[in-house]
């Protein structure tokens, strides 16, 4: 699965990315037909509280499935995703038996 980060408005640290790129990387291992993967990082209002932004969008067979968390830090948005993303994949995959 190739994955892509992209940070919106802002340079990523590469301890970051790594993050990112290990918890997503997991994702790989629940469904073995995904082709594509996009992750984008956004900050919403920098002086805000929860301003952190995490879209993932997995791209498989016939569907793409995406979600989108706000959070404290980029750490915990990408966790959430990851979790919300691991439940749509168990529902695609009951869809596409």
């Amino acid at each position: 699965m190739n994955i892509s980060i992209n940070s919106v408005k802002f340079k990523a640290d590469p301890k970051l990315e790594k993050f990112v790129a290990d918890k997503v990387g997991k994702l790989d291992r629940l469904v073995d037909n995904a082709t594509k993967c996009e992750v984008f990082l956004k900050i919403d209002k920098p002086e805000s509280d929860n301003n952190k932004i995490a879209e993932i969008s997995l791209t498989l067979p016939g569907q793409t499935l995406f979600n989108s968390k706000q959070a404290d830090s980029f750490e915990e948005a990408v966790n959430d995703c990851v979790d919300t993303m691991r439940v749509q994949i168990d529902k695609y995959k009951e869809r596409y038996k």
